[in-house]
């Protein structure tokens, strides 16, 4: 397989979970979007905002490196403090990830639509230059084995896997919602 090839399949791979994942909000209303209807906290618009904030991420990994994805912790707070819920202070990318769940008061469907378009088009502008073989450590946190290095190609196949897996939480909530069944 050619680099072109790979990048070709990647990117259009990438599109297609987008797409299973976008098309769960297809005719929601903006109430629609931010509605619990499960058990999870989980909310479609929450879903979709997610999803663009980790592609976001995980591509600038591919250039930046581990720098790209800081979990920096305030002096004194441990991460034991943090997944307990007993922190005196959060970093702010901790309160940054529990809103992406959630539709926050003023924002739209429409207008977290349009940001996943163009997280989608700067991650397709990155995968179609960037070498696949990079090679970054992955960021300093609990969830990382220490030492673990990812090529740029592993980096784009997690986000893929990550979205599909996310497009699957979709399908059950707008069909909680709606009855609505993805095709």
């Amino acid at each position: 397989m050619t680099d072109e090839t790979e990048r070709t399949d990647l990117i259009a791979e990438l599109a297609a979970a987008r797409a299973a994942l976008v098309a769960a909000a297809d005719g929601l209303s903006d109430a629609q979007a931010g509605e619990r209807p499960t058990a999870s906290a989980l909310c479609i618009g929450g879903l979709i905002k997610h999803v663009a904030a980790m592609e976001d991420n995980w591509l600038r990994f591919t250039v930046e490196g581990p720098a790209a994805m800081s979990y920096a912790l305030p002096d004194g707070v441990t991460w034991a403090d943090i997944t307990s819920g007993t922190a005196r202070e959060y970093p702010r990318w901790v309160i940054d990830h529990q809103n992406q769940f959630a539709m926050q008061p003023g924002e739209t469907l429409a207008g977290v639509l349009a940001h996943y378009e163009d997280v989608a088009k700067r991650s397709e502008e990155i995968i179609a230059k960037i070498d696949l073989s990079t090679k970054h450590p992955l960021p300093d946190a609990p969830w990382n084995r220490p030492g673990t290095v990812w090529t740029a190609r592993r980096a784009v196949l997690h986000v893929i896997a990550e979205i599909a897996q996310h497009a699957g939480h979709a399908d059950i909530l707008r069909e909680t919602l709606d009855g609505k069944k993805s095709a």
